[in-house]
């Protein structure tokens, strides 16, 4: 049985990969083009985990998962951080700011499901 993502991703592209990926197993998705979109979608619907870009106009994703993590009815929301930048410092900042688990840029389709069911476990 699927589980509802929300994927927030500046780039159509990577948005409409993840979704095509995940609606093959069966997962439901909404998306958000940044930061404060997500923050508007969780007004109205809480998905069982997010899938956060890291660097986006508007709203990063180390700001809006910081804004997450502060309100009491989605502060235990799994957020899996998506980044092509790779370096120490920014793996640490995510995971700072709140993320559960941080995956690299291309997304691998296998580690994009086992990371999803992990974080829900």
């Amino acid at each position: 049985m699927g589980v509802s993502v929300l994927i927030v991703d500046d780039e159509f592209f990577t948005r409409n990969m993840l979704s095509i990926m995940l609606s093959q197993v069966g997962h439901q998705v909404s998306e958000a083009e940044d930061g404060l979109e997500a923050l508007e979608v969780l007004q109205q619907n809480r998905p069982d985990v997010i899938l956060m870009d890291l660097m986006m106009p508007r709203c990063d994703g180390l700001s809006a998962t910081k804004t997450i993590r502060k309100d009491v009815n989605l502060h235990d929301l799994p957020i899996i951080f998506l980044s092509a930048k790779t370096d120490g410092a920014t793996i640490q900042a995510g995971m700072d700011a709140g993320a559960n688990c941080f995956l690299t840029k291309p997304v691998s389709y296998k580690d994009l499901v086992q990371n999803i069911q992990d974080v829900l476990i």
